[in-house]
């Protein structure tokens, strides 16, 4: 049934290169790898070949991606995911009627993805400011057509076995994810007759439950318990995908990616591929840039100060498996830990 596939991502210390490729021979693989091939993010992206790590899925900006899919409140939350990443996971990695689970859902960008594309969606938010947008962009989808279901719980999602009904445990098919980038100010501008540049916080930084007030240490420590209980409300072979980047902290580099890599596996999930997804487009074979005003500003002055900084233009996509169920005799020493893929 074709060439065997590769781990691409063997601990957090050596990850690996992706191929974009299911890592073990399983029934359904050609199917995967055909959806995977021609989907390259869902609508708002370009095909990617065979045997490609990358996704495409800037093609379009995040504004246009959102237009009219999302109400106007969405645009408050600091760190959104771009619909087309959570639409390529979703498109590869299950199918209509799966449920798909997203632990710190924000606004509901992985919800409303899912429902659009017949997929049940569940999400857990700690704050009721963006579980209460999510809820609206819920039950926006619903008006535009959409065919599966999606609800929102409000928690803390490092205790998600309290929150989500116990009958769900071993029903997700796939959880799709991002961790907020620890301590760190996001901001928006808005353009008019002068510059308005205004800090945009999680919440006031009063309440530190939320993950994004944590050291790094802590951050990936509450994460991994977030993964822990995911484990256990994926079913087996279930998938979960999270995006990730580093950030810099006084000029020095944050390897938040690696820290969510080691996360996952203490957690009891394999990792199975690092790809990555594009936040620029490509054109004619190149890329172009789609960066933030600070984005800008921050390497505009590294630059100016001789640090030669280059602009961010992917995010990292770590994916993990959760090992399969043994079957009646087998040798749990020897058994295929990779997790196959639906």
């Amino acid at each position: 049934m074709g060439e065997p596939r590769t781990v691409l991502a063997t601990g957090p210390d050596e990850p690996g290169r992706g191929t974009g490729r299911p890592d073990v021979t399983e029934p359904g693989a050609e199917a995967y790898d055909g959806r995977h091939r021609a989907i390259g993010g869902g609508p708002t992206a370009m095909p990617v070949p065979e045997g490609l790590s990358v996704w495409a899925t800037a093609q379009q900006t995040g504004p246009v991606q959102r237009r009219g899919r999302y109400v106007p409140d969405s645009v408050k939350h600091p760190a959104r995911m771009l619909p087309a990443i959570a639409a390529h996971a979703i498109a590869a990695y299950t199918r209509p009627g799966d449920l798909v689970l997203d632990p710190m859902c924000g606004i509901g960008t992985t919800l409303v993805e899912a429902v659009h594309a017949g997929r049940d969606a569940l999400g857990v938010e700690y704050e009721s400011r963006w579980s209460d947008i999510a809820d609206a962009n819920l039950r926006h989808a619903r008006t535009q057509g959409a065919a599966g279901r999606g609800g929102v719980i409000r928690g803390d999602a490092t205790a998600i076995l309290s929150l989500v009904p116990a009958a769900l445990a071993g029903q997700v098919a796939l959880v799709v994810t991002s961790p907020p980038y620890g301590p760190t100010v996001h901001g928006h501008v808005a353009v008019g007759d002068e510059l308005d540049i205004s800090n945009n916080r999680y919440n006031d930084g009063t309440d530190k439950g939320n993950l994004a007030y944590r050291d790094l240490t802590g951050l990936t420590d509450g994460f991994a318990d977030i993964l822990r209980g995911c484990a256990t409300l994926l079913r087996p072979g279930g998938i979960v995908v999270v995006t990730a980047r580093p950030w810099r902290k006084r000029g020095e580099l944050v390897d938040l990616p690696s820290a969510v890599i080691g996360a996952g596996i203490r957690a009891g999930l394999v990792p199975t591929e690092r790809c990555i997804a594009l936040l620029a487009a490509v054109r004619d074979g190149q890329l172009v840039a789609r960066p933030s005003f600070f984005q800008l500003q921050s390497v505009r002055k590294a630059r100016a100060a001789g640090t030669p900084m280059h602009l961010i233009a992917h995010e990292d996509v770590l994916i993990f498996a959760k090992p399969p169920t043994p079957g009646p005799g087998t040798d749990v020493s020897t058994s295929d830990s990779g997790g196959g893929r639906r």
